[in-house]
């Protein structure tokens, strides 16, 4: 399970939570301009945008998580399922499998509009990775410096959701979403207002206003309270209160370890929380053992290259003793 959001205070900002029981040796990976970006079902691209997100590289292939190229545009995947659903490849189509798709539309869109115009000739296909690698089911968050969309491929085919809120989590739908963040509409961050008549009522504590915002983990839930800490946060625009501001909405939706068993007796946990500065191409994280922000800069690597530039991941927890 998985939280995205969009942020702007100077910057655009864009990242996401992961949220799982395990991980699978994911590294801040960087895709230069000239690395060959092969596809099952589409010629080679060997020049492309520039790219920086978390991707598991297999091999020599980054599979991507999230990212964001050169201009700003960004995508994350999440988790879909029991709706997602990929079509075998078909003649007269750009057929891309769906691991291909961020890689796909990152090298070559600037921005959301250039992207739902390539993606009216998509079909998403179900080509699998390998043999021990199947089809993720995803739906995607997409977003440029002003505008975000949510692409969705079911049964009945590739559905773009404008996206006002800039938010995705996982099931249900995202129209389910938007239906039942109206069921939230009375929330707020002021006092509440008495509304019994010729009664005395007066708050007995701070934050009454939004009294009912749901506080469990389901993807329902993390899909309004993320939405509500984004659309209520306030920000200071340098890029450390920026960035401060991003990892505490994220947070107000984080796994702690043992809040969430599964069947297996897994437990998830909040494996890492990224944030993307659009503009200036910097990839934040955090992750569960290590609380400390770590960066990486997209232009501080050779853009000209034809190699991936992978970061391992800081896990280690650095306290700053004061005494």
């Amino acid at each position: 399970m998985c939280t995205a959001v969009t942020y702007r205070t100077r910057h655009p900002y864009f990242g996401r939570t992961l949220d799982l029981e395990r991980t699978f040796r994911e590294e801040v990976t960087i895709t230069p301009r000239h690395f060959h970006l092969p596809f099952r079902h589409m010629p080679v691209n060997r020049d492309h945008y520039a790219i920086i997100g978390m991707a598991t590289v297999r091999d020599g292939y980054p599979l991507y998580y999230e990212a964001a190229n050169e201009h700003g545009l960004a995508m994350a995947g999440l988790n879909f399922p029991g709706n997602a659903h990929y079509f075998p490849a078909a003649d007269g189509m750009e057929n891309i499998a769906s691991f291909e798709l961020i890689p796909y539309l990152l090298g070559t869109c600037r921005d959301v509009p250039q992207a739902k115009e390539r993606l009216r000739s998509i079909r998403l296909c179900d080509t699998a990775f390998s043999p021990d690698l199947p089809p993720s089911p995803l739906h995607w968050l997409l977003a440029d410096k002003t505008c975000a969309l949510t692409i969705e491929c079911t049964q009945e085919g590739l559905r773009l959701h404008e996206n006002p809120v800039g938010v995705l989590t996982n099931n249900p739908p995202f129209s389910y979403h938007m239906d039942h963040l109206c069921d939230y509409m009375q929330l707020s961050h002021l006092p509440p207002e008495n509304r019994f008549p010729d009664t005395p009522l007066c708050p007995y504590s701070r934050g009454m206003g939004a009294m009912g915002l749901p506080g469990d983990l389901s993807s329902a839930s993390r899909f309004v309270r993320a939405a509500f800490v984004k659309l209520h946060s306030v920000s200071g625009a340098t890029e450390k209160e920026s960035i401060s501001q991003f990892f505490h909405i994220l947070g107000a939706v984080a796994q702690p370890r043992g809040c969430v068993e599964l069947s297996d007796g897994g437990l998830e946990i909040t494996a890492y929380t990224s944030c993307i500065n659009q503009e200036l191409g910097i990839y934040y994280y955090t992750t569960y053992e290590n609380q400390c922000i770590s960066a990486v800069h997209l232009h501080r690597c050779n853009l000209e290259g034809h190699t991936l530039c992978t970061y391992p991941l800081q896990k280690h927890q650095y306290i700053s003793w004061q005494n």
